[in-house]
């Protein structure tokens, strides 16, 4: 500031001199045109520049610095490097709200923020996915006239967010369970927190059908034993009841035994994260095993063939292998009348080996079919008792081809039998004259 003043009263004196001069040369008259002319075009050129500036103001420019003598020049510089200060500073701020939208963006959860009247400010993109929002078209809109769940409504009048609300039914498939949150903040504004937690529910739902399915298979056969030694012990019994029930008794004790050895197979497998071993397979002897243990259990009253390909062979564990082969070949005997026939084959389809049996049971309807891997899964529960069977064996199988890379394929009709393949992938599939070379 200082140094405008002292450029304009350097002019100023810069006229009055050369104004004396003027008069001095040419007379008084002559000096006073001389001032007047000099004003005016002083006047011009401070109006030119004033309006300059405004349009500078109204529309600031970052590149070069507009060119003026004098005293403009040097308001020039100093707002041409002021606007680039303040330029430099909007574009941090810019970048910094970017960089937050795109970390909100990227969480997995959803994020709304609501006004003081709970009308839609922004929302991130999984908001949009849980509450079906549009955040362009939905803006300021209030959030209960497009999420009407009297849950939800409820919860946003109440004030009293310390608790999470579950939401179900949500998302584009109506299926989702949502929790969601309210947190206050600023002046009477709210965000909305959500978190698909699907996965969570259908686990724990699993775990509790789990629970209640291992309770009620250890209930029937502890009930059958407790009652038995019941009778054993306050009625007189000759000896044939008392073998018959003794037999009973052990089948009953057999059979829990079973159950918390298929579940101890299970938890193994589920909790060994280590990849099962690569060793080669000597399944010429597999197969004779399962043939032998086929024979056993059908003991005459199927028609059982084995077809193999004795050169063909795979990589893996053979414990788990053969756990989950003998589980399928099994499977079959139960399930097929007598009388009926089994087909057991292994050979190879195009670069992958193929285990397949096919029976000719009652067969298992297609709405059955997905769901035959779960644990305790029965398509007819009482047969599955009178066969033996724990619920446990396709949940084995499943998780022995899942560690070894393989597939677990079903066909079946009722009426007319079903067929189990399990089809191992091309890098654990081999031929036995390639290894001997």
């Amino acid at each position: 500031m200082n140094i405008i003043w002292t450029r304009s009263l350097v002019s100023l004196a810069l006229l009055a001199v050369l104004s004396g001069i003027v008069g001095a040369l040419f007379g008084v008259r002559a000096a006073l045109c001389f001032a007047l002319v000099m004003l005016v075009l002083q006047t011009l050129f401070t109006t030119f520049h004033t309006q300059r500036l405004w349009r500078l103001l109204d529309a600031p420019v970052y590149g070069e610095v507009p060119s003026a003598p004098g005293v403009w020049g040097e308001i020039y510089y100093r707002l041409h490097k002021l606007a680039k200060r303040w330029h430099a500073q909007v574009r941090q701020v810019e970048q910094q709200h970017s960089r937050f939208i795109q970390g909100i963006q990227a969480s997995p959860n959803g994020v709304a923020m609501l006004d003081d009247s709970d009308q839609i400010e922004w929302c991130n993109a999984i908001a949009e996915t849980h509450f079906g929002l549009d955040a362009k078209r939905d803006l300021r809109q209030h959030i209960t006239h497009l999420v009407r769940q009297p849950d939800f409504v409820r919860y946003l009048a109440s004030q009293h967010y310390e608790s999470v609300l579950v939401m179900r039914g949500m998302g584009l498939n109506r299926q989702n369970v949502l929790a969601v949150q309210i947190f206050p903040y600023g002046e009477n504004r709210k965000l909305i927190l959500t978190q698909d937690i699907t996965e969570l529910e259908r686990t724990d739902s699993m775990r509790r059908d789990f629970v209640a399915n291992v309770s009620h298979e250890l209930k029937t056969p502890l009930t059958v034993l407790s009652g038995f030694l019941e009778t054993m012990r306050e009625l007189p019994l000759n000896e044939s009841d008392r073998a018959r029930y003794l037999d009973m008794m052990e089948q009953q004790s057999s059979r829990m035994q079973n159950i918390v050895r298929d579940l101890l197979v299970l938890a193994n497998l589920e909790g060994d994260v280590k990849p099962p071993s690569d060793d080669v397979l000597d399944m010429r002897a597999v197969l004779r095993h399962l043939e032998e243990d086929a024979d056993n259990l059908s003991n005459g009253r199927h028609r059982i063939t084995f077809s193999a390909d004795e050169a063909l062979t795979v990589a893996g564990s053979e414990t788990e292998i053969v756990s989950a082969l003998a589980n399928l070949v099994t499977n079959a005997i139960r399930y097929t009348p007598d009388g009926g026939t089994i087909d057991v084959s292994w050979q190879r389809i195009r670069d992958r080996a193929v285990f397949s049996v096919r029976d000719s049971g009652l067969g298992i309807p297609a709405e059955h079919i997905p769901r035959l891997t779960e644990r305790f899964y029965r398509v007819d529960r009482s047969r599955s008792r009178d066969t033996g069977g724990t619920g446990l064996g396709l949940a084995i199988v499943k998780h022995v081809l899942q560690r070894h890379g393989a597939d677990l394929e079903v066909k079946s009709e009722e009426g007319r039998g079903s067929t189990f393949s399990v089809k191992f992938s091309a890098a654990r599939t081999a031929l036995r004259k390639s290894i001997a070379a």
